[in-house]
């Protein structure tokens, strides 16, 4: 009963968007055991890691303690991510030398021209509550609260402080980056690029695309732990190299839009409906239910995509695009648009 009323603890500091990202990610598990697409002990393995990373969830808002004595400061991308270094650094016994701050916001959507004035904060908030449903400060927090939060953070790293940029082949984790390097270009401190997806495919010897990380969210603890006692070997940051990062952040954020893809290793921006051709087409390759008049979950429609997509793309953002296909008169909707499990979709048919 203890460890039920724990669980609910957990759930219950979760906000709308986090728990359906968590829920997708379970029943795509669940999927993968029904289809007996992986080996049993895999899913097994990947529910259980997700269960660890939940129950310490309470935590990851908390992690950041800037003491003089820390040696390292772990610059990460996302809440996952988070939640994942903070349980490795503690099995390493690393935890009071190494700190972690995250970059909760996703750069890879939404406006991020001027973000250094408070217009262009609020160009950005502003988009966010038109056009995502459940952004990610939707608990009464909002960007600018959480833009200045993490700028003071980085203000208090201590100058003997090592800094360890995390970026891997997610265009969320590189846009992030670049912006990092650009808030620290005038920093004292040494600073270094993980790239931990690279490094666990070179540890344990991925080759395969299908087998490897697309965000370093995804990553193991156990495997995490193997990455971060090899870290150091990557090479510190010139001032050219800083350079040139906070010159491709403001490159990028100068070019108006509102989304980002990595490609051939490098950001690119894309036009706002550039996922929409794989919407429809994935809507029309999954089988509707008996008696559904052809009517597809939007939250079957939204995950069958993530699990096909190479992009690591937000589903809010790709809810944003599925309300766009039905405004324009290209899906039907039977439900309500509340939340992606709340409506289905179909393509629409002339009377």
């Amino acid at each position: 009963m203890q460890s039920f009323i724990k669980i609910k603890e957990a759930i219950n500091l979760l906000s709308d968007k986090t728990s359906k990202s968590y829920l997708t990610f379970i029943l795509a598990q669940i999927q993968r055991l029904k289809e007996q697409k992986a080996p049993p002990e895999d899913a097994i393995a990947e529910l259980i890691r997700l269960y660890d990373h939940i129950m310490e969830y309470p935590d990851t808002k908390s992690i950041w303690d800037p003491h003089p004595a820390c040696s390292h400061v772990h610059v990460v991308m996302g809440d996952s991510f988070a939640g994942s270094m903070k349980q490795t650094l503690k099995a390493l016994g690393w935890e009071e030398a190494h700190k972690i701050i995250t970059i909760r916001d996703n750069y890879a959507i939404g406006p991020i021209g001027n973000l250094d004035s408070p217009e262009g904060r609020k160009k950005r908030n502003d988009w966010f509550r038109l056009h995502i449903a459940d952004t990610l400060f939707d608990d009464g927090e909002d960007l600018e609260e959480e833009y200045t939060a993490t700028l003071n953070k980085l203000k208090q790293i201590p100058e003997r402080a090592e800094i360890i940029v995390w970026a891997s082949r997610s265009v969320r984790e590189q846009t992030g980056m670049r912006l990092a390097l650009y808030w620290l270009r005038h920093a004292p401190n040494p600073i270094r690029v993980g790239d931990a997806c690279s490094a666990s495919d070179a540890l344990f010897h991925r080759t395969d695309a299908s087998g490897t990380y697309r965000r370093s969210g995804e990553i193991p603890p156990d495997q995490l732990k193997q990455v971060l006692m090899k870290s150091d070997s990557s090479r510190e940051l010139s001032a050219a190299d800083m350079e040139k990062g906070a010159a491709e952040w403001q490159a990028i954020s100068e070019q108006g839009g509102v989304l980002r893809i990595w490609q051939n290793e490098a950001i690119r921006e894309v036009p706002a409906d550039y996922f929409d051709s794989f919407l429809l087409e994935t809507l029309d390759q999954i089988r509707p239910a008996a008696g559904e008049q052809g009517f597809v979950k939007c939250a079957r429609l939204i995950g069958e995509v993530l699990g096909r997509c190479e992009q690591d793309i937000d589903d809010s953002y790709l809810e944003y695009r599925v309300r766009e296909l039905i405004y324009q008169g290209i899906l039907e909707i039977r439900g309500i648009p509340a939340g992606m499990r709340f409506y289905s979709v179909r393509r629409h048919r002339r009377a």
